[in-house]
């Protein structure tokens, strides 16, 4: 997709960030492992500060971050790397209110990249119709994964965008270990 007319490349920006990030480096002796031994996952929404949402600091958790906050192959495979390398325990799964993957229908968006591209995406664009309803859907396939091993601490969370709160959401209790 070409750039459009009023699209200016931000990197040259985020590189001058990056030097005067550079003067004020004050990270030194941060261990590899989160201090909270904890991972999140997170819609990459721009609308979401998560650590500022979570009042975490740098060096305290993973943050996994995709379209929708879904629980895909490639998340559980950063969430086993997370738990069985670098020691973490716990898992908080955040969607949010308003997220665009609830406006998009999957087979449209696919025939349109193929109409364009050529070739029709071969993975799940996972839309969703109730942010509630697909948070628990991901922790369920968290509980069934035979990968990940520390269990007893996920838990869900809906972002409300407009208002900045969390709201808990239950595991369905079929899907318990």
């Amino acid at each position: 997709m070409p750039h459009s007319a009023d699209f200016t490349p931000n990197t040259d920006e985020l590189l001058a960030n990056n030097q005067a990030y550079i003067a004020r480096f004050a990270d030194h002796g941060l261990q590899l492992s989160p201090k909270r031994h904890l991972a999140v996952v997170a819609c990459m929404d721009s609308r979401m500060d998560i650590f500022e949402m979570l009042g975490l600091k740098h060096g305290d958790a993973h943050i996994i971050r995709n379209a929708g906050g879904v629980v895909t192959d490639d998340v559980v495979r950063s969430l086993v790397v997370s738990q069985r390398l670098l020691n973490t325990k716990e898992i908080v799964l955040i969607h949010h209110t308003n997220c665009g993957l609830q406006t998009v229908s999957e087979d449209e968006f696919k025939h349109q990249i193929e109409a364009e591209c050529g070739i029709k995406p071969w993975w799940a664009l996972e839309t969703f119709g109730d942010p509630y309803i697909d948070v628990r859907q991901s922790m369920a396939r968290l509980h069934h994964s035979p990968f990940v091993v520390h269990k007893d601490n996920i838990r869900g969370f809906v972002y409300n965008v407009e208002t900045g709160a969390l709201h808990e959401v239950e595991a369905d209790p079929r899907h318990l270990d």
